[in-house]
């Protein structure tokens, strides 16, 4: 994948990023779906954060609309109740527990989302780009979404399907508002041609490309046959279409028509994560919003692929919903944000499976790196008492080690920060990790220790300070993607009193050898990766 998109600078001169996820709907508990887009978001705004600029992370909840209407009458309750239940009880808990640092939850209940929803469609609607029809068609209520009849597929008995829920379509006929999005389609075309970057990956690209160039019809953006949305201002027997309400809290989120500073100096986002299911909302309806107001269009949308158990997409209708918790009690909650980024091409499907977990873990974090972390502290305490010394006699063998950190840090800055190749990027701070392990099984520092001479004692000095000052740019490489097991690290390395906060080392700058100063304080803390128990039944 390309580049994130053009940085916006604010009046403090330092760069602004604004990443979001989708807003998800409401009418079940998050599952591993959910939470591997907003793993990616957290890891991708953490990374920024730690380049020293100003990062603003938005997820939140989707609340408005026919399905979770109906989901609140099945469950006897209001959609507000039912909302106000899942939210709270599942979303932001589930989020709190995967160590999701978003500055802002949104939900498209709040008043300050809905009164400027009204806002943004009465505009429109003043400048002529709506105006009054009737709808008949097929209608899939799991996305919320007008079906053509090409996207239908069928069931063996004739009857029509959604593609992505496998459940039959109803067919609606209803008076409608319309946005007159069939004038957009050369002003997008125009668009994309001038930021070939803006979809990503390129299968997501194509796809867009070819849909509207055969033509977009204008779009539905209101309904008259349910009440539970926010009412069209001009016409209050309306409801505003669901997907037109959800998709402006990327605006209202950041102060549209509230708070124009902060509109200003955040908006549009840079990059907003979504599933590949919303692409067409994110890619045609969005940009094409937004250049009816004037607005200035996001720097990328950048959709995710399936994560797939036994062939389908995880989701709730399809029963392959796994609770993220599922697996976190059993490998730990910064394994659990390792894994997904690690095992699959952000961008393509990727299926998951207990027993890849299970491998990876116990070779990657458990063998190679948190080995690799408990040697280095156990040597020092053992030869220097655990204070780190000075390195005064290194030669080509360190010198080798140094410039494999420095392309470590490039190399991953370029995939995760630019790229969002969070795999690529993890996977070069692990080759990194497996050369500092080979880098100690050549020297033998246990070895080297037998030497009581000046000249053996300065060796292994030298061998140590290169493994642990190895391990202190890896604590800083891996702190946005695993916080909890760097910061024990960094507290194991002694670096919290000799070098500060581990937030506020750069990642740029983790590459600069020689940070750690002599006379740090090592000490062997908990194995950062425990022995697996058996899976449990």
């Amino acid at each position: 994948m390309a580049a994130t998109g053009s940085e916006k600078q604010g009046g403090d001169g330092v760069n602004s990023f604004y990443v979001s996820t989708p807003i998800y709907y409401v009418n079940d508990a998050p599952h591993l779906g959910h939470a591997y887009t907003t793993v990616a978001g957290d890891v991708l705004t953490r990374w920024h954060r730690q380049r020293g600029e100003k990062v603003w992370y938005l997820t939140g909840t989707d609340e408005h609309g026919q399905k979770i209407m109906r989901t609140a009458e099945a469950n006897n309750v209001t959609p507000q109740a039912w909302c106000d239940k899942l939210v709270e009880e599942a979303w932001k808990p589930l989020w709190e527990h995967l160590n999701i640092a978003n500055d802002d939850f949104i939900r498209t209940t709040e008043k300050r989302h809905t009164d400027r929803v009204q806002e943004f469609v009465q505009d429109l609607f003043d400048k002529d780009q709506i105006y009054k029809g009737g709808y008949e068609g097929p209608y899939c209520v799991g996305c919320e979404e007008y079906k053509l009849p090409g996207d239908l597929i069928e069931a063996e008995d004739g009857t029509k399907l959604c593609p992505i829920h496998k459940k039959p379509v109803e067919l609606l006929k209803e008076e409608n508002y319309f946005f007159k999005l069939s004038e957009y389609g050369p002003k997008l075309m125009e668009f994309y041609a001038a930021n070939p970057d803006f979809i990503q990956p390129e299968s997501a690209r194509n796809e867009i490309v070819n849909f509207v160039k055969q033509g977009l019809q204008d779009l539905s953006i209101s309904r008259s046959t349910f009440d539970w949305g926010v009412p069209v201002p001009w016409d209050p027997k309306h409801v505003i279409y669901v997907w037109i309400d959800a998709l402006l809290n990327y605006a209202t989120a950041v102060g549209y028509g509230a708070n124009q500073e902060k509109f200003d100096g955040t908006f549009p986002a840079n990059v907003h994560l979504i599933g590949k299911d919303i692409l067409r909302f994110h890619s045609v309806i969005w940009p094409a919003m937004l250049m009816a107001q004037g607005l200035p269009l996001p720097g990328k949308v950048v959709a995710n692929g399936w994560l797939m158990v036994g062939g389908e997409k995880m989701s709730k209708s399809n029963l392959t919903g796994i609770k993220p918790q599922d697996l976190t009690s059993h490998f730990g909650v910064d394994a659990y944000r390792w894994y997904f980024l690690r095992a699959i091409a952000y961008g393509s499907d990727g299926s998951f499976s207990w027993e890849d977990f299970s491998a990876r873990y116990t070779s990657e974090l458990a063998n190679d790196y948190g080995n690799l972390a408990s040697r280095v502290a156990a040597m020092v305490g053992k030869y220097f008492d655990g204070a780190l010394p000075e390195a005064t006699a290194a030669g080509d063998a360190e010198r080798a080690v140094q410039e494999g950190l420095a392309r470590a840090v490039a190399t991953a800055d370029a995939r995760i920060g630019e790229e969002l190749d969070f795999q690529g990027g993890i996977l070069a701070i692990f080759d990194f990790v497996k050369q500092v392990n080979g880098y100690i099984t050549e020297q033998e520092p246990w070895k080297v220790a037998k030497d009581t001479s000046p000249e053996g004692q300065a060796r292994l000095a030298a061998i140590l300070y290169t493994a642990a000052e190895s391990l202190r740019g890896v604590a800083v490489l891996l702190n946005s993607v695993m916080p909890d097991t760097s910061q024990k690290l960094w507290d194991s390395l002694g670096a919290e009193a000799s070098l500060g906060a581990l937030a506020d080392q750069r990642v740029q700058d983790a590459g600069r050898w020689g940070q750690l100063p002599a006379g740090a304080t090592v000490t062997k803390g908990a194995v950062l990766f425990p022995r697996l128990e058996e899976k449990p039944a």
